[in-house]
């Protein structure tokens, strides 16, 4: 940092930067280990901490470029985990370790070339880097918009008086006149009896991973006892299952009968309510749903808050139309994030691999 009016002199003289200086962090996370960079006087007068390494080569000998590339090279990483202290994935070095580097030095000339060409090609990989990255939040911005596109551009659920005027041939219903609301409530963790049977019990542990599917089973389950001994409810194929406590918001339909926790508002749709389209209008809406949520510790939305619900929505035949027209996109939308996102992920892995051919040794450094 600058500290024109902060060093003294002394201070000033030992620990100031030039050009070329290359800084090595002494320790931090693992998977860390070993980076560095090469200063340049991009910035003047100024110091470094007392927990970075400043090591300052003879510029007649070696290309601070080179070394700095090197020691941030799989081969560089290699040496530094391999004499690094360790402790719970924290890892240091010292001096001692450091100075007795096996440093790989050709004819200067060469050292010059190899860290040229390894700029340019680091510089192209970050422009195709970025572009990924573009790419990758375009992508993730989509489900927005189709949801903005299939709901006329409204939040379709809420609490009333509604700033949104519904659409062409949609109205505003209290969602409980089109479902029943239903709760949800777990069995006595202290009777291990009622746990590990056949009936699917879904809780918070797993809604994140299910958001906006159709669930099959569920990794925790109870059993007869379980449900026979506790306020829990099996409830049918079809029922919508919102999140409304800690991880507000999240929302699934069950696709076989089942039980979920009191973490839930459950609601059991009549023949006017489409589930998909409930799910997905609770989706489109869990922002607003969220800001319903009080509480200190935990946020929840309180059942009086639920039973005050209404939706936004069109006939039923219309409702299965949007739902299915939205299943379609969004599962073309998962796609192209899986791809957009192991396209950076690879890109994201071209630095080392580059590093690793330009600093390519036989064994990895003793």
């Amino acid at each position: 940092m600058c500290i024109r009016d902060r060093a003294t002199a002394r201070e000033i003289e030992k620990w100031k930067l030039r050009d070329g200086d290359l800084l090595l962090t002494e320790g931090g996370d693992l998977d860390k280990l070993g980076r560095g960079a090469c200063w340049r006087n991009e910035l003047p007068l100024c110091i470094h901490q007392n927990h970075i390494f400043r090591v300052r080569f003879p510029s007649d000998q070696y290309d601070p470029d080179f070394v700095s590339l090197q020691v941030g090279s799989p081969y560089g990483k290699a040496y530094f985990f391999a004499h690094a202290k360790k402790t719970t994935g924290i890892a240091s070095i010292n001096q001692a370790v450091l100075g007795a580097f096996p440093l790989l030095s050709p004819p200067l000339d060469e050292q010059h070339r190899i860290a040229a060409r390894l700029k340019a090609q680091l510089a192209e990989v970050e422009t195709a880097r970025q572009a990924a990255q573009k790419q990758l939040d375009e992508v993730q911005a989509l489900p927005a918009a189709h949801f903005r596109h299939a709901f006329g551009g409204i939040t379709p659920v809420g609490v009333p008086p509604h700033s949104n005027e519904a659409p062409a041939r949609w109205q505003w219903q209290k969602i409980n006149e089109l479902a029943r609301l239903e709760s949800g409530h777990t069995p006595s963790r202290q009777r291990p009896e009622w746990w590990g049977g056949d009936v699917s019990w879904l809780s918070l542990t797993e809604i994140r991973e299910l958001d906006g599917k159709w669930v099959e089973c569920t990794e925790l389950r109870t059993n007869a006892a379980g449900i026979a001994n506790s306020s829990a409810r099996i409830l049918p194929r079809g029922t919508v299952c919102l999140s409304r406590t800690a991880s507000v918001g999240f929302v699934a339909i069950m696709s076989a009968p089942m039980a979920t926790s009191q973490d839930f508002a459950n609601w059991v749709c009549g023949d006017g309510l489409d589930p998909e389209f409930l799910m997905y209008a609770l989706i489109c809406s869990r922002g607003e749903l969220r800001d319903l949520a009080t509480g200190a510790t935990h946020k929840t939305i309180y059942m009086p808050t639920l039973e005050a619900l209404h939706l936004c929505a069109p006939a039923v035949e219309m409702q299965r139309q949007i739902a299915a027209s939205l299943r379609v996109q969004l599962a073309e939308v998962e796609a192209a994030q899986k791809a957009a996102r192991a396209q950076l992920a690879e890109i994201e892995r071209l630095p080392q691999r580059l590093l690793a051919q330009a600093f390519d040794h036989s064994e990895a450094p003793a």
